[in-house]
C-alpha cells in the first residue's frame, strides 16, 4: 500500500502520559496499538477516516490502564495481537519473537523486548523489507526506558538487565526507523519530563542518557536510580489485563443521589470524591470528602489514594463532564461508581448538613507556617522552598502524623496540595492551609532562592 506519515495517528492521554496509536491500513481497516479501555478518542479518529478496527495489539500487560483490546474484539471483531508468553485468558493471536502478522500490504513483526515486563513485545512495522517504525511500548522510550520494578523489588535488577539487552537489540535497527513508544512524559512508568513523545533510533542513540551508559552495570545503576514511587493501583491492573477486562455493553452512567443517600453511603464505608476546582472545595465541602479536581491526572490520584472495592459518590460543579469522571475511573478499573450528589453542595447545605472549609492562601498570607511540599521526589529535588518538609502525596495517608502543626501544604499549583489537605482533614487535622501557587511563588514573595536536592528535608 505504501506508507505515509498521516497513516499513523497518535492518541495521547496527557493525564497518564501515554500514547495509543491508530494505524490506517489503507483499505478501510485499521490497527489499534496499546489502546486503553477509554476508547472515545480512538473511535472518533477511526470514524473521521471511515475505518474499522481490524487489529488490536498490546505491547505488554499494562499496569497503568486497562486495555481496550478485549472491548475492540467484541465491538468490531478485531483480532487481538499480544505476547503468547503473557498467558492471557481470552481469545487472541499469541505471538513469539520473530512472528509476523500480515496487515495487508504492511506487516507487523514481534520482537521480544523484556524488561518493563517479562512478556513485553515491541512491534516492528514493515513495508516489504523496509523498517518503517517500531512500537516500543515500555522498552525504549524517548530519552529513557520504562521502569523495571513493577513485578517486585526482588526482580528489579534482573528486569533492568533484560531491559538493557532489549534496548541494545532495538538500537540495531536502522537509524531512520521511527520509535513510537507508549509511555511518555507524565507517565509514572519512568518517563522523563519533556514534550517529545516519538523519536527515531538514530536520535535516541545520540540523546538517550541510558544508551550512553558505558556498560550493562552502569545502565542498570542509572535506570534503578531513576525509579520513583508509583500509584498503588499499578499492582492490580496487570493481572486484570491478563484475565481480560469486562466487556461493556452500555455507556456507564453516574446516577444522582440525594444528600440523605450520600450520607448513608458514607456511613456504610463509601467515599465521597469532590471533583470541583481546588478553590471551590476550599470554600465549602462535605466533611470527610476527598478533593481530587477533575483534570487529566484525576485517574492517577483516584487510583493511588482510594481502594477500588468501596462505592464512590462524587460532588461536581455545574458544568463538569460526568462522562469524563466515569471513563477516567473505568480505564483504571474503578467501577463502583454509586452516584453524584444531585444539586451539589447547595443541595447538601439545604438539607441541613454541615460543611467544612479549608484556608487557601496566597504566598504573602502563608508566612510563618511550616511549609509541607507534597510533590514527587524528583520535582522536590529540582527546586523547593528552603526548610520545606517533604511528604509525597501518595504516601501521605500513612504519614499524616509526620506533618508539622499548622502547616501550609503546597505542590506545583494547588491541586495536589488540596488533595493532601483533604487527606489530613480526614485524619482529624483542623489546622491545615493550602498554598494557592507553588514553590517559585512562595520563594519570590519571601525573598528566597529555591534549594535543590533532598538532604535534610524529611520529618
Amino acid at each position: 500500500m505504501g506508507f505515509a506519515d498521516d497513516h499513523l495517528i497518535p492518541l495521547v492521554d496527557e493525564g497518564l502520559g501515554n500514547s495509543a496509536y491508530l494505524l490506517d491500513l489503507g483499505d478501510g481497516r485499521a490497527l489499534a496499538m496499546d489502546a486503553s479501555r477509554d476508547l472515545r478518542a480512538l473511535r472518533a479518529a477511526a470514524e473521521r477516516r471511515g475505518l474499522r478496527i481490524a487489529f488490536a495489539a498490546d505491547t505488554h500487560l499494562h499496569a497503568d490502564f486497562l486495555s481496550g483490546a478485549v472491548q475492540l474484539g467484541h465491538d468490531t471483531g478485531a483480532t487481538i495481537l499480544a505476547s503468547a508468553a503473557g498467558r492471557r485468558a481470552f481469545g487472541h493471536q499469541g505471538l513469539a519473537d520473530g512472528d509476523e502478522v500480515d496487515l495487508g500490504g504492511l506487516a507487523l513483526r514481534a520482537l521480544a523486548t523484556p524488561g518493563h515486563t517479562d512478556e513485553h513485545l515491541s512491534f516492528l512495522l514493515l513495508d516489504g523489507g523496509r523498517e518503517l517504525g517500531v512500537f516500543t511500548g515500555g522498552s525504549l522510550i524517548v530519552n529513557s526506558a520504562a521502569r523495571t520494578d513493577l513485578l517486585g523489588a526482588d526482580r528489579t535488577e534482573e528486569l533492568a538487565r533484560a531491559q538493557y539487552r532489549s534496548l541494545k537489540r532495538l538500537t540495531e535497527l536502522p537509524d531512520e526507523t521511527a520509535v513510537w513508544p507508549t509511555h511518555g512524559a507524565g507517565s509514572f512508568c519512568s518517563a522523563p519530563p519533556g514534550t517529545k513523545r516519538t523519536s527515531t533510533i538514530g536520535a535516541q542513540k545520540q540523546a538517550n542518557p541510558l544508551l550512553a551508559a558505558p556498560d550493562e552495570d552502569s545502565f542498570v545503576d542509572r535506570l534503578i536510580a531513576s525509579l520513583g514511587t508509583y500509584p498503588a493501583y499499578f499492582d492490580r491492573l496487570g493481572e486484570i489485563n491478563r484475565r481480560g477486562p469486562a466487556v461493556l455493553t452500555a455507556q456507564p452512567a453516574l446516577p444522582d443521589l440525594s444528600a440523605q443517600q450520600v450520607r448513608a453511603l458514607m456511613a456504610d464505608g463509601g467515599h465521597v470524591v469532590d471533583v470541583r476546582p481546588a478553590a471551590d472545595y476550599a470554600a465549602g465541602h462535605i466533611p470527610g470528602s476527598l478533593s481530587i479536581p477533575l483534570r487529566g491526572q484525576f485517574a492517577t490520584w483516584l487510583g493511588w489514594l482510594l481502594p477500588d472495592t468501596a462505592p464512590l459518590a462524587f460532588v461536581t460543579g455545574a458544568d463538569q463532564d460526568l462522562g469524563e469522571i466515569v471513563w477516567q475511573a473505568y480505564k483504571i478499573g474503578y467501577e463502583r461508581l454509586a452516584s453524584r450528589l444531585a444539586g451539589g453542595m447547595d443541595a447538601w447545605i439545604a438539607d441541613g448538613n454541615p460543611k467544612a472549609t479549608t484556608a487557601f492562601l496566597t504566598a504573602d498570607r502563608a508566612a510563618g507556617r511550616p511549609y509541607v511540599d507534597v510533590r514527587q521526589e524528583a520535582e522536590f529535588a529540582a527546586g523547593h522552598v528552603p526548610g520545606a518538609v517533604h511528604l509525597e502525596l501518595g504516601s501521605l495517608t500513612a504519614a499524616a502524623g509526620d506533618a508539622p502543626t499548622g502547616p501550609v501544604v503546597a505542590c506545583g499549583h494547588g491541586e495536589r496540595a488540596m488533595t493532601a489537605a483533604s487527606l489530613l482533614e480526614r485524619a482529624g487535622r483542623t489546622d491545615i492551609a493550602v498554598l494557592d501557587g507553588g514553590p517559585a511563588d512562595y520563594a519570590a514573595t519571601h525573598g528566597q532562592q529555591l534549594a535543590q536536592g533532598t538532604e535534610g528535608t524529611r520529618p
